[in-house]
Formats: structure tokens, sequence, C-alpha cells
């Protein structure tokens, strides 16, 4: 089965990012089918480049985006990246399913004209509820652009033979639209084999600025307003006097300028801001530290989320310290890897730091937990074939 799989923010294991739809792709290549994957790049001088990428052809059409854009600016790539990847699709020969992943909720709109034009199906998967996550967030304030894009969401969910949700709350979103029976809940992955527990590379530590003799917390992708990481800073700001704990920050985003300045602002010396890493840079850093922080703002829609960094900290066997009242909350603490903080009052995260930095046996225990509920429940390896085993149902 030849699959066009459309994910406008396609990432390998060897660039910064989620690697989702890198990992459904190679399980499609096992089971013997076909993958054409479309996305975006800025990094290739022509408008489309296609790439032979570990059995998977990609093709970039050229845009850019990044989460320093204004909402604005962001709109126009989405919107440019639809109409692109939507005529590009209509140029793909003998293609039997259609696979578009969000967000934005725009890449369904590529797999419709398919349907319509081309009588050929497709599975849409949710990622984020949009719009209601940025309507939450007061980004789309326009009743009738609200309007409309709540009825192109009921026409994606409507017309797709499948929608695969990334969380519980995720699914109940979709299924105000369409029946639950159209419908599978398949949460994001753990990658066991690329974050695991080992001995600390001192000397990558080193290089990286890291001290040998404290007690880190680390916070690892995205840092854009949904992260809500200004929460953190507060908790580190209360720590400040207290050298033995440091706060690391691997990734950036839109708010990573105000956070520094409000490092600069308190005169923390106990936060640091690392920047980007491929995947492997990553799992050192996040094996050398202690606890994981998985952070965002305390808005009902961002409940629903299902944060990659919460499944790699569960495969790295660290202690996960979240701060979403979901579903990620009732998780760590039914299977005893990790706390709840309440993100508006940042003693409580200094409170669990400091629990956690006196109880060694404790950090071991629950970071046990993580890597069985990791290996048992979220390996990549059995989640993709739950993903694989829903869109052959449909070839």
């Amino acid at each position: 089965m030849k699959i066009l799989y459309i994910h406008q923010y396609f990432k390998t294991p060897s660039e910064p990012g989620g690697t989702r739809s890198y990992w459904i792709a190679q399980a499609l290549l096992k089971r013997g089918h076909e993958v054409v994957m479309i996305s975006s790049s800025n990094k290739f001088k022509d408008n489309k480049v296609s790439k032979k990428i570990d059995g998977i052809e990609v093709i970039y059409i050229k845009e850019e985006y990044n989460q320093n854009m204004s909402i604005l600016r962001r709109l126009k790539s989405f919107v440019s990246f639809m109409l692109k990847s939507s005529s590009t699709a209509l140029k793909q020969k003998d293609v039997d399913l259609v696979f578009a992943t969000s967000t934005p909720l725009t890449v369904g709109f590529p797999a419709l004209i398919m349907k319509w034009f081309k009588k050929i199906p497709y599975i849409f998967e949710v990622r984020d509820l949009w719009p209601e996550v940025p309507i939450q967030m007061g980004a789309m304030k326009n009743k009738f652009l609200r309007a409309l894009a709540v009825k192109f969401e009921k026409t994606i969910y409507r017309n797709a033979q499948h929608v695969i949700a990334l969380s519980p709350g995720m699914r109940d979103g979709v299924v105000k639209f369409i029946d639950k029976d159209k419908t599978s809940m398949i949460p994001n992955m753990s990658k066991v084999d690329q974050f695991f527990p080992r001995a600390k590379n001192e000397e990558f530590a080193e290089k990286i600025g890291l001290k040998s003799d404290t007690f880190k917390l680390v916070h690892f992708g995205a840092l854009g307003l949904a992260n809500g990481a200004d929460s953190i800073i507060e908790s580190a700001k209360l720590l400040k006097s207290d050298d033995t704990i440091e706060f690391v920050f691997i990734g950036g985003g839109s708010t990573e300028k105000q956070l520094k300045e409000r490092c600069k602002e308190y005169g923390l010396t106990n936060v640091l801001f690392l920047g980007k890493f491929s995947m492997k840079e990553t799992s050192e850093i996040v094996n050398i530290c202690d606890v994981s922080m998985v952070s965002f703002k305390d808005i009902p829609i961002l409940y629903t989320n299902s944060p990659n960094k919460l499944f790699d900290s569960l495969s790295a066997a660290k202690p996960i310290i979240v701060n979403s009242a979901g579903w990620t909350k009732e998780l760590v603490e039914k299977e005893k890897c990790g706390f709840y903080v309440d993100p508006n009052k940042p003693v409580e995260l200094v409170d669990k730091i400091k629990l956690l930095q006196q109880s060694p046996d404790l950090v071991a225990k629950m970071g046990v937990n993580s890597r069985i509920l990791a290996e048992k429940v979220y390996d990549k390896e059995i989640l993709c074939n739950k993903v694989v085993s829903v869109i052959e149902k449909y070839s």
C-alpha cells in the first residue's frame, strides 16, 4: 500500500523536535508499505526538494516557521503550506491512503482535497485540539473566525475514515463531532532505545557547563506560551540561595528571551538555558539530570496534552513533576513515578524538589516505575504497531 503522509513538522532523530511520524513511517516500511512524506523546511534553496531518508520519500516544501513568529505570520505559514501541500498531494500517483497529522489543523485540508477530488480515504491524527487551544489561549478572538475554524474541524473529523487522538481528553474533544467507534486513543511514545538509564557522561556534562555536585531538574522541548515555564523560574527564585540545585532547560521557543530576562532580573545563577540538541545529545543531558519537569500553562484545554518529554522521561527512568491537572497528573500519581504541583503555587515545586533531593531511594524507586511503564505500555514499538493496525484496517 502506498501511503501519503502529511506532517508539516516532520523530524528525524538527528534533528531537534518530535519524531513520532518518523517512527510510525519506519513501522509502515517494515510491514512492506511505501511511505511518501510531505513536510516543510526552510533549509533548502529550492521551493521543493525530495529526499530519501531511511526508506521514506520526503518531499520538503519551502516554508518558514518558528515559534518566535507572530500569530499573523504563523497563520500565513499554515495557510501557505496547506495550499502548497494540497497541490503536491494531487500530483502523487497510485496513493492508497492519506495519513495527516496535526498540528496545525490545516494539514487536514490536503487530505480533504484528496478525498473529494481523487476519492482517496484518509486517517487524521489529532496532536492538539485545534481550534480550541488557540481559542482558550486568547489567540483567536474573532467570533466569525472561531465559528469557521470549528466548522473546519468538524468537517475534517467527519470526512476521515478514522481519527487517532493522542490523549483521552483529545479523544473526548473529537467524539463531540463523530462516533467513538471511529476513533482511537494512541498517545505519544517512549523511545526506550534512545532514552535509557546509564552511567552519566561527566565529560559531556562539563563541556556544556553543568556542575558535577548539584541536584539537577531538566525541562526539555518547546518553550512556547503554552508551556508556562515562567512558573519554574518563580520556583528557581525561591531556591536562589541554594547552590545545590540547578534548573536545566533544553530547547527553545517564543518565551525563551523573556525567561532569560526574568532570570537576569532576579539575579539567578541556578538556571541554565542550553539551547537545542539532537535526540542523542538530549538523551545524554536528561540522563545526567535527576528529575524531569513537564510544564504547561494552567488552561483547561492544555490538560489534554500528550507531551513527548513526558514519555521520553519515563523511558529515561526519571521521576517526573507535572503541573497540568489532567490525565498526566493521574498517570504519574497512579503509577507512582512522579508528582503533580500547582503551577500557580511555586512553593509546591520547591517542596517536591527538596523532598526528592533528600530521598535518593524515592528517586530510584520512581525511576524504576517510570522505566517499567515506558517498556510495558508506552514503548514506540507497541504504539507504532497500534497505529499501523489502524492504517491497515482501511487498506
